[in-house]
């Protein structure tokens, strides 16, 4: 089922007791960790594809962070307002120029959202099919 479909939200992602307090049925979407109740949440993704070529973003990107792996996670759930670890390479004019170690990466997730460009490569990793994903104006923090 589509829950975002052209930049419009076009179904709840509900389990049985956040369905209850709206007043909605369940969409039958929860999750939960080993120690935690359950929660709302998605397993299976698929994000639609763009026109470029991880090459052709990071051209794009100038200079800044290519991320091949994420640490952790920190969000406000009333602002959007998130912090994570990351590792990968530092880009320099659009050419990868050394590898990066434990820095954070902060931004709000509404805005991230409304400025992502994604790639042309997804492909299947578990339940998630997502392109390289290109998210211009992230707070990157570290050495």
């Amino acid at each position: 089922r589509q829950i975002v479909s052209d930049g419009f939200l076009k179904e709840w992602t509900l389990d049985l007791s956040t369905a209850a307090k709206l007043g909605l049925s369940s969409t039958g979407s929860a999750m939960r960790g080993p120690s935690s109740p359950p929660t709302p949440g998605v397993g299976n993704v698929e994000l639609t594809q763009g026109k470029l070529s991880q090459e052709e973003l990071i051209r794009d990107m100038g200079d800044g962070l290519l991320i091949t792996s994420l640490i952790g996670s920190s969000i406000n759930e009333t602002t959007g307002d998130y912090s994570r670890g990351a590792s990968g390479f530092w880009v320099e004019n659009g050419e990868i120029s050394y590898p990066v170690n434990e820095c954070t990466i902060a931004g709000n997730l509404r805005e991230m959202l409304l400025r992502i460009v994604p790639g042309n490569d997804a492909r299947r990793h578990l339940s998630r099919v997502v392109p390289s994903l290109l998210v211009p104006g992230m707070a990157i923090a570290g050495e």
